[in-house]
């Protein structure tokens, strides 16, 4: 990417961050677009068909962005309620069960589906990891007849391997079940294409690689799966009625096609002007662009790390590598420590070299976004051998 993009954010240029699958740093585009919805919300009180409209772009771009279409897209607060919605209306039956890996997923998409084995009856089989990935022969084996959901992330949160979401989905279609993912982690880094992988359900939000602000996000589900759901919580937005959004109508209860069927409430309308920003960046830099640049510089940083002798996840770069790099041993510790004093040690030291990282299942976590550089990473790898040197 080129020293323009760069310039958008200003906080890259006060410290090293590789911090985004946390929080990304904010562009000004969409600090902009937040202070004129603001502005507009402190002089004129706002238009509310000016900004549901803004929310409509905003839908529209994001389907646009991952190979939907618009009604296959709800709009949602964060990645676990989309989650919630989607998982909350499948037509469970005591005896179905979910298979998922526990091991990789974030603690969001593990306990909704011990709720609905307490509130439903159902199943939770747990998958072991292997090396890291999610296995995809142990997630096929362990699904049967029975299996309603396979759930999965597209990269976990750490290590952070890419998870090969199309084998997987194309197992639990041969058994009926459906597949939900967790994205959290990659969509804005990775170019997605949800026809092509073969999901039926995706949940996201915008406070990571979609570059934006926390409290709004999405959830896609494949149209005609929508049309067959009955959604668990239901507001206005939900039902298909075309009048005022206080209307009320007696007679039968429709809901809205596809996916917007799952929209709650009034919308976070500051959080759609900055998420409709962030994708208009998104989109004019090409996603394809976007990928290739973060993956290039995170397997730079593991190689370069690698070869220190430091204990890269995975190993060295290879196609499991999307643009995050862990460090350390996988599955210890806790949010703020690792159980190995060395990486706690190699922690403390990075941060006050002034890079932004963090630790996550006992691993050192590097996470590049698309306004990291190379100067970044060699900043990075300067500091590990001087952490280095002064141990030996």
């Amino acid at each position: 990417m080129n020293p323009q993009i760069r310039a958008l954010f200003p906080g890259a240029e006060e410290q090293v961050y590789l911090d985004i699958s946390a929080r990304a740093l904010v562009p000004e585009p969409v600090r902009a677009a937040i202070a004129d919805h603001l502005r507009t919300r402190m002089l004129r009180g706002g238009d509310k068909d000016a900004m549901r409209a803004v929310v409509e772009e905003t839908r529209s771009s994001f389907a646009g962005l991952i190979g939907a279409r618009p009604d296959e897209i709800a709009i949602t607060k964060n990645v676990s309620e989309g989650l919630n919605l989607f998982g909350t209306s499948l037509p469970w039956e005591p005896g179905d069960n979910v298979v998922l890996c526990p091991a990789l997923e974030h603690p969001n998409n593990i306990y909704l589906w011990h709720n609905l084995a307490r509130l439903r009856g159902i199943e939770v089989r747990s998958v072991a990891p292997d090396g890291g990935h999610v296995p995809v022969d142990a997630m096929r084996a362990a699904m049967d007849r029975r299996t309603r959901l396979v759930t999965i992330p597209s990269v976990s949160f750490a290590p952070g391997f890419i998870t090969d979401m199309k084998g997987i989905a194309a197992a639990g279609r041969r058994v009926g079940a459906v597949t939900l993912v967790d994205a959290a982690q990659s969509i804005g880094a990775l170019r997605t294409d949800v026809e092509e992988l073969g999901i039926d359900a995706l949940a996201v939000a915008s406070q990571k690689c979609l570059l934006a602000e926390y409290g709004f996000g999405f959830l896609y589900v494949r149209r005609e799966l929508a049309d067959t759901l009955v959604p668990v919580h239901l507001a206005r937005f939900g039902v298909a009625l075309d009048a005022h959004e206080t209307a009320y109508v007696d007679g039968e209860l429709r809901y809205a096609l596809g996916a917007l069927r799952f929209d709650v409430g009034n919308y976070n309308y500051l959080g759609a002007a900055a998420a409709g920003a962030a994708l208009e960046l998104l989109e004019s830099w090409e996603v394809g662009q976007v990928e290739r640049y973060v993956r290039h510089l995170a397997a730079d940083l593991a190689d370069r790390l690698a070869a220190l002798d430091l204990p890269v996840a995975g190993g060295r770069s290879g196609l499991h590598l999307a643009h995050i790099v862990c460090v350390g041993k996988s599955g210890g510790g806790r949010h703020y420590s690792a159980d190995d004093p060395a990486m706690n040690s190699l922690h403390r030291h990075l941060k006050a070299s002034g890079i932004r990282l963090a630790i996550r299942s006992g691993v050192l976590r590097f996470s590049v976004g698309v306004y990291n550089n190379e100067a970044d990473i060699s900043r990075v790898v300067e500091a590990a051998r001087e952490w280095r040197a002064r141990r030996a």
